[in-house]
Order: structure tokens, then C-alpha cells, then sequence
């Protein structure tokens, strides 16, 4: 049976509430709707992907000086570098590139690329340290310990724990201000686990939520343990 009724198409600004245009009035109604709860979460992605674009060379500009600053100054970016650099590897402002991600992470390690540090999903310099830090582990992790990206779900899980337990990612708080945990007992190996379990859960070899948390456990002991290269958790 039709219904004579015609549905907004999903896409349509009565749909989702969001209005397209880079103008005053179309940007202050936009921010207005978000605000108040008037726009679905289709509208708000087409909110904050037209955000990320007008804000493209703004964000790429500020992410590259926050990377040159730590790739000089960071103790933790400094030190990674140079353990980077005793494997044979070398990370560097040509292979640490700044760009607009359309998907919501921070960054991301590709061994024949680099790092990507998303620009427009990234807040200060403490988050670029963050990250940066994270994706750095990853480097070393592939290099010296040869980690099969895309056929060993273990391999994964355990670089995965390493990273947000290393990186300083974790820590109580960024946490706290960013994701509102309040707890203190646990919370750091919580975040590790909620971490490391989305980020394989994403892969596609992976078939679910199950089967990442499955395999995070199985070598949590062991990679939440290994502090290489630091002597213990830095911070």
C-alpha cells in the first residue's frame, strides 16, 4: 500500500537540519540547530564535514607547526624518533603529513606512507603529542618486530595496547576532559582495552566487537607488559 504522504529525502535540509553554505546566516543557523538539539546526525556530518573543508589550510597550517615544534622539542617525540632511526627507519616533517580526514580519527601509520595526522579531528598540541607518539610506537612496532598488519588480528591487538598504553593517551587527565571518566582505580588499562578493541574492530579481517575484544585479551598480559623501548610507562 503507498502512503500519498511524500518523506523529505534523508539528504534534504528539512531531513537533517543541516543548511549548506559558507555565508553568515547559513553558518550561525547551522551552529543554532546543533546547539539545540535540531539536527539529526546525518546533518550533523554534513555540518562538520563543510566545517573541515572551509577550515582545510587553517588546521593543516596549525597541525605542521605543532609537528615541527615537537619533532624538536618533545622529549617522548624526540626519543621515539631516535629509536625510530636505530631500526633503520627515519620519521620526518616529509613522511609526518598533516591533511583533512574524512574519517573521525586523529591520525594514522601506513608502512609504506607514513604518518597521517588528521588536522581538522585534532585540538592542541597536547593531542598532535598524542598522537604522534601513538603512531610513532606503531612505526617501531613494525619495524622491529615485524607486525603483520593485515593478516594477524594478534599482531594488531598487540600494537594497539602498546600505543595507548605508551603514548600517554590514556593518562587520567585527558580522560577526565575529554571523555568524562571520572573512575581513577582501573581507568588507565580501561582506556587501553576500549581502544584497542575499537581500533580492531575496525580492520576488516575483523568480524565483530566480540571477536576484537576476544583477541585483545588473549595478548593483553604479554603487550600490555612489554614497555619497549622505554624502560616503564612514560607517563
Amino acid at each position: 500500500m503507498s502512503d500519498d504522504k511524500t518523506s523529505p529525502s534523508p539528504n534534504s535540509k528539512e531531513a537533517s537540519g543541516f543548511v549548506p553554505g559558507d555565508d553568515f546566516t547559513a553558518q550561525w543557523i547551522n551552529y543554532f540547530r546543533l546547539a539545540f538539539g535540531r539536527m539529526t546526525d546525518d546533518g550533523e556530518c554534513q555540518w562538520k564535514k563543510a566545517r573541515d573543508l572551509r577550515k582545510e589550510a587553517t588546521d593543516c597550517a596549525k597541525c605542521e607547526k605543532h609537528r615541527d615544534y615537537l619533532l624538536n622539542y618533545s622529549p617522548i617525540i624526540r626519543f621515539m624518533r631516535q629509536n625510530i632511526n636505530k631500526l633503520g627507519g627515519d620519521l620526518h616533517s616529509e613522511n609526518i603529513r598533516c591533511r583533512r580526514c574524512d574519517t573521525r580519527q586523529s591520525g594514522g601509520f601506513e608502512k609504506s606512507y607514513g604518518i597521517i595526522l588528521c588536522a581538522n579531528e585534532l585540538r592542541d598540541q597536547g593531542h598532535v603529542e598524542d598522537t604522534m607518539a601513538h603512531e610513532m610506537i606503531h612505526a617501531y612496532d613494525h619495524l622491529r618486530f615485524q607486525v603483520q598488519w593485515r593478516d594477524n588480528l594478534r599482531h594488531a591487538a598487540c600494537t594497539e595496547i602498546r600505543a595507548s598504553a605508551l603514548s600517554g593517551e590514556c593518562r587520567w587527565t585527558r580522560e577526565f576532559w575529554t571523555k568524562g571518566q571520572y573512575k581513577v582505580t582501573q581507568q588507565f588499562q580501561e582506556c587501553i582495552r576500549r581502544r584497542a578493541v575499537i581500533s580492531v574492530a575496525g580492520r576488516p579481517e575483523c568480524k565483530d566487537d566480540v571477536q576484537a575484544a576476544k583477541v585483545v585479551n588473549e595478548v593483553w598480559d604479554s603487550c600490555f607488559s612489554d614497555t619497549r623501548p622505554f624502560d616503564e610507562v612514560y607517563r
